[in-house]
C-alpha cells in the first residue's frame, strides 16, 4: 500500500480490466502506478468469486470476444502471468425448432471456427443457398470487421477512422472495387437489413441477430450491421473463457502490473480528485489517504468521474449527459447437477460457446418493444453459457455453473414494481425458457444467484444496470462516446485527468482497448519517452537526497 502522502506518477481509479490495462501500459513504460478500487473484489465486471462452497461464479462478463482480437494479451505477455483461455469452439449453437424431425427443422445450427463445418451445419438446417451465402458473407465482412478492430485500437478521430476504413473499397481477393455508397449503406444500415440482403432462413437470421444484439441495440437500429458482421472474425479466433473464471484476465493483469512495480489497493477507492490551480494533482481515497500524482486515469463510469471532480469539473465534464438507457439485461447464475441437454445434439457441439436460444427475430423485437414500454418481456429470450463443461476448476464433480442472460429488462418499470420482489419469479421464467429447449434443465437447478438491473447497479456500480455504461447506439459510438467533447480520453479544462472504461471509445464488452488508448494518450502528453523521463526523475530525487 502506498503510504499517506506518497507521490506516484499516475493513479488509476477502478480495477476493471480497462483500468488495469491502462495501469499495465503505464507501468511497462516506467511510470510508478497505483490502482485504487472501492470494491473488495478485483476486476469490476471482469471478476469471479466463490459464490457457493467450491463454486466459482463470474460477477459480470463470461465470454471474452474483443480482447482476443486486440493484441493486448500478447503485448502484455499475459500468458506468462497465468492467463489461459479455453476456446469456445463451437462458438455458437442455435437449437432445432423440431428436434428429431428428419428434415431441416430437426437440425441445429452449430457455428465453429472451422468455416467448412459451419457451412455444412447451415446447409443441413437452412439449405445450400444460405450455406454458400454465409461463406461469401465471411469473405466480405472479414476485412470489414478487421477494419473495425483497427479503429477500436486508436482514438476515434477523423484521421484514425479514415486510416482504418479507407482501404476497404479497394479491389481485393479477386473482387472489384466496392463503391463508397455501398459501404456506407452496409455500415450505417441495420443488422436486420443486412441479414435480409444476405440470407433467406429466418432461423439463421435469428441466431446471427441474437449474437449481434449482445452489443446492446436491437438489430433493427441503424448502424448495427457491423455488430452482426463481427461473426466473420470468430472463424479466426473464437470467444474465450479464462480457466478459473472471467477474473482470470484481471488477476493476470494485476500480476503483470506488479511485475513492473505497480500496485493495486482494494477496498479504498477514490473519494475525490485533488486539484490545484486548475490541474489534477492526485486523489483522496475513502479512508482519507492522499495520493499525489500529476496523472489520474478515471476508469470508472464517466458520471462517477464527474462526481469525483465535484466543483472542479470543467463544463465538458459537468455538463456531460450521455444516454444511459433504462437497464440492459438480467443475469441468472445457476448451480446445477447437470448441464443443459439439447435433444439430438452432442454436448460438445452445444455447450462450449454461446447457446443462442432464439429461432425467430420476432421474439427479439417483442422483447425489445416491451423494454421500450418499461415492461418485463412477455416471452423471455435467453442466452445460456456453461463453461464448466470444459473447465473443472469452476465447480466440484457432479456440479456445474450455468449462466443465463436475458436481454432488455428495464431498470425502471413503468408500473413502479420493485425489482427485489420480482427477482425470483423473473429468474424462474428465464430458467423455464431454457428448459423449453433443453427439457429437464429446470429440474437440475440447485441454487440461483440473480442479478437484476438494480442488483447490477448495486454490485458493480453499473448505473441503471447498463453493463455498457452508455448506450451503444450509432449516436454514442466512436467520436460521440461518451460525448463529443470527451471522446479523446482527455478532459478539456482539467489537465492531468484522463478517461478510460466502457463509457469511452470503443464502448462496453471485454476489450481493454480504451485502457490501452488512454495510456498512450498519457504517454504522448508526457513528451519524453516515459521510461526515460521516469528514470531521470528518480535520479534527480536520489541526487537531491544525497545533499
Amino acid at each position: 500500500m502506498t503510504p499517506a502522502g506518497t507521490a506516484v506518477d499516475a493513479v488509476v481509479i477502478g480495477s476493471g480490466h480497462n483500468g488495469l490495462v491502462a495501469a499495465c501500459y503505464l507501468a511497462r513504460a516506467g511510470l510508478s502506478v497505483e490502482v485504487v478500487e472501492a470494491d473488495g473484489v478485483l476486476g469490476g465486471a471482469v471478476s469471479t468469486v466463490e459464490r457457493w462452497p467450491g463454486v466459482r461464479v463470474d460477477r459480470g462478463s463470461s465470454a471474452h470476444v474483443i480482447i482476443r482480437h486486440s493484441g493486448i494479451v500478447e503485448e502484455l505477455a499475459l500468458a506468462e502471468h497465468g492467463l489461459r483461455y479455453l476456446d469456445c469452439d463451437p462458438w455458437g449453437f442455435a437449437p432445432a425448432p423440431a428436434p428429431g424431425d428428419p428434415g431441416p427443422d430437426g437440425q441445429p445450427l452449430v457455428f465453429s471456427v472451422d468455416l467448412d463445418a459451419t457451412c455444412a451445419s447451415i446447409a443441413a438446417a437452412c439449405g445450400p443457398g444460405d450455406a454458400a451465402a454465409y461463406r461469401e458473407f465471411v469473405a466480405v465482412w472479414g476485412p470489414r470487421s478487421r477494419a473495425v478492430v483497427a479503429a477500436f485500437r486508436d482514438r476515434p478521430g477523423p484521421a484514425q477512422l479514415l486510416r482504418s476504413f479507407w482501404p476497404l473499397g479497394a479491389p481485393a481477393g479477386g473482387r472489384p472495387r466496392t463503391p463508397g455508397g455501398d459501404l456506407a449503406v452496409d455500415f450505417l444500415g441495420s443488422g436486420d437489413a443486412l441479414l435480409d440482403r444476405w440470407f433467406t432462413s429466418e432461423r439463421l437470421k435469428a441466431a446471427l441477430a441474437w449474437f449481434g444484439a449482445q452489443s446492446g441495440p436491437p438489430m433493427s437500429e441503424p448502424g448495427t450491421a457491423a455488430m452482426v458482421g463481427w461473426v466473420a472474425l470468430l472463424h479466426d479466433v473464437p470467444p474465450g473463457h479464462p480457466v478459473g473464471g472471467s477474473g482470470g484476465l484481471t488477476e493476470a493483469l494485476r500480476r503483470r502490473l506488479e511485475s513492473d512495480g505497480g500496485r493495486v489497493t482494494l477496498g479504498d477507492g477514490a473519494a475525490r480528485l485533488l486539484v490545484d490551480d486548475g490541474r489534477v494533482t492526485g486523489v483522496e481515497t475513502m479512508s482519507g489517504r492522499r495520493i499525489c500524482a500529476p496523472v489520474v486515469v478515471a476508469a470508472c463510469h464517466v458520471l462517477a468521474t464527474r462526481d469525483l471532480a465535484g466543483e472542479h469539473a470543467p463544463p465538458a465534464l459537468a455538463g456531460a449527459a450521455p444516454p444511459l438507457g433504462n437497464g440492459f439485461g438480467l443475469v441468472v447464475r445457476a448451480l446445477t447437477d447437470a448441464l443443459p441437454a439439447y435433444p439430438g445434439v452432442a454436448p460438445a457441439q452445444a455447450l462450449r460457446g454461446l447457446q443462442l436460444l432464439c429461432t425467430d427475430r420476432a421474439q427479439l423485437a417483442a422483447a425489445h418493444g416491451d423494454w421500450r414500454a418499461g415492461r418485463l418481456p412477455r416471452t423471455p429470450v435467453p442466452l445460456a453459457m456453461s463453461f464448466s463443461a470444459d473447465d473443472d476448476t469452476l465447480a466440484p464433480p457432479g456440479q456445474h455453473v450455468v449462466t443465463v442472460w436475458g436481454q432488455w429488462y428495464p431498470y425502471a418499470l413503468a408500473d413502479g414494481a420493485d425489482w427485489d420482489a420480482l427477482a425470483g419469479s423473473e429468474a424462474a421464467r428465464l430458467i423455464a425458457a431454457v428448459d423449453g429447449f433443453a427439457p429437464g434443465f429446470a429440474g437440475s437447478v440447485q441454487r440461483l444467484y440473480v442479478q437484476t438491473p438494480l442488483r447490477l447497479e448495486q454490485e458493480l456500480s453499473l448505473l441503471r444496470g447498463n453493463v455498457m455504461h452508455v448506450e451503444m447506439g450509432l449516436a454514442s459510438m466512436f467520436g460521440f462516446r461518451p460525448t463529443p467533447a470527451l471522446s479523446g480520453h482527455r478532459v478539456p479544462g482539467l489537465p492531468g485527468l484522463y478517461l478510460a472504461g466502457a463509457s469511452t471509445h470503443p464502448g462496453g464488452g471485454v476489450s481493454g482497448n480504451s485502457g490501452r488508448t488512454a495510456a498512450r494518450v498519457v504517454l504522448a502528453d508526457r513528451g519524453l519517452p516515459a521510461r526515460t523521463r521516469a528514470a531521470a526523475g528518480r535520479l534527480v530525487g536520489r541526487l537531491r537526497g544525497s545533499r
